[in-house]
């Protein structure tokens, strides 16, 4: 059942957030968060989904008063936060466990700051031992325990402090498939049947599977700065039915919105409307590129021309690649950008020009990566003429650089010229001279 702000109170409010960080050497500051409006409340699993880079983390120790914001107001239970959350636990992706204490002592820890007799902490850390299933291990020491038995320790650790709300950063992120699976499941089962200790849950993810698995609703987040494109309800009864056409519907709408910056969240789902797409910037230097090797990038052409009828399922690519979207998304965007596939319901499809791509020639290949190059990215179309007007056909790539971090934080720009200099050269229409930091038109490279 879909929750309702008038049945279920606020618990968490943030209202105008912006969260910026000083770059380094006085150029200014990196903008991780901008204009975040959300609201967490009593009974529901809020799922924050977005790629790396978004500021999903940030906007969680935000929440959490582990970091302050650079403008606006978080509020829990209607008080300004000030501080540490005292309303929150937090599960983080990393054990974190004090490896000389046992799994009893590192679940009592929050308890024992907080100044606990002895007696009712532990009376309090056994139940949630207990409720994580590691009854019977509470004098063993983190060595002794595998990946997914220090995780549930984490739960137990959160769950004693009985938060009005859990805060979970990629939890099961650093766990292998099968007890991902099994401890996914076992939180979802908890909180299906109302042992859960907390109010609500909020889970940061970029497994779009897993959000739509655990959460009733889903904010999803765009990248530079991290700002909410939209928010999904999870329409489905509890225990949501990955088999359900439903379930897979919602999944493929994601993988679409995840894989296209500029595409809406669909209208018939969404709770929030989303603002109209902003227009785009009018620099070449202010469009990213997707961080795709041109190897990766054809590797992703030669499989959807092995398909029949060249289109396939995102999701199910997913799967078969065994690749999470923070991995194919870059492939499927560079693929969408140069107009050697298109992204339409969750599904890629090659285009005329992609077919031809993966199954024609090197040379030819090359040929027809240079032809859209040019004609759908303005970075390197802009790097090319910058060359040609220089009258040795060579510039510093420093200067290419300086460009870029007008609108990208340094390691970002660092990123987007790799990944320019690595188009262009496939594209021949440029060499790039790493010990002298050059970069050549690539008809001005003289032969060895």
């Amino acid at each position: 059942m879909v929750m309702t702000e008038a049945s279920n109170p606020s618990l968490i409010v943030v209202e105008q957030v912006r969260k910026s960080f000083p770059q380094p050497a006085g150029k200014g500051e990196h903008l991780v968060l901008k204009d975040i409006n959300l609201t967490v409340r009593a009974g529901e699993v809020l799922a924050l989904l977005g790629r790396s880079g978004s500021g999903k983390s940030t906007l969680l120790r935000t929440m959490a008063g582990l970091l302050v914001p650079s403008e606006g107001t978080v509020l829990s239970s209607g008080r300004r936060l000030q501080g540490a959350n005292p309303d929150v636990a937090i599960v983080f992706q990393s054990f974190a466990l004090l490896p000389w204490l046992t799994v009893l002592e590192n679940t009592e820890l929050g308890l024992e700051a907080q100044g606990i007799e002895r007696h009712d902490r532990r009376a309090r850390a056994l139940k949630a031992i207990d409720l994580v299933g590691l009854d019977g291990f509470e004098s063993a020491y983190p060595k002794e325990l595998s990946g997914g038995m220090k995780q549930r320790v984490g739960f137990a650790r959160a769950f004693v402090m009985e938060p009005k709300v859990l805060f979970m950063d990629e939890p099961f992120s650093a766990l292998d498939v099968l007890t991902k699976e099994n401890l996914r499941g076992e939180i979802d089962d908890l909180w299906n049947a109302g042992h859960f200790p907390s109010q609500s849950i909020v889970i940061v993810t970029h497994d779009i599977e897993e959000a739509v698995f655990l959460a009733d609703r889903v904010i999803v987040l765009g990248s530079n700065p991290g700002h909410i494109r939209g928010e999904i309800a999870i329409d489905l009864p509890r225990s949501h039915d990955r088999t359900s056409p439903r379930f897979k519907a919602i999944v493929d709408h994601i993988y679409t919105v995840m894989t296209n910056p500029d595409a809406e969240v669909a209208q018939e789902i969404l709770v929030t409307p989303t603002a109209p797409p902003t227009a785009k910037p009018e620099s070449a230097f202010s469009q990213a590129l997707p961080h795709a090797r041109v190897g990766a990038i054809s590797g992703l052409l030669e499989l959807l021309v092995d398909h029949p009828a060249g289109r396939v399922d995102i999701y199910q690519l997913a799967e078969r690649l065994r690749l999470t979207v923070d991995d194919l998304s870059p492939l499927l965007r560079a693929a969408d950008l140069l107009d050697f596939a298109t992204i339409t319901q969750g599904d890629v499809s090659l285009t005329e020009v992609g077919r031809d791509f993966a199954t024609t020639t090197i040379l030819r290949s090359k040929d027809l990566f240079r032809q859209q190059v040019l004609t759908h990215m303005p970075l390197l179309a802009s790097m090319e003429e910058t060359l040609r007007q220089k009258q040795n056909g060579s510039m510093r790539s420093d200067f290419f650089l300086d460009l870029l971090e007008e609108y990208f934080p340094q390691a970002e720009a660092e990123q987007q010229l790799a990944t320019a200099i690595d188009w262009g050269r496939y594209a021949e229409l440029f060499e790039y001279d790493a010990s002298e930091e050059r970069i050549y038109l690539a008809a001005s490279v003289e032969a060895p």
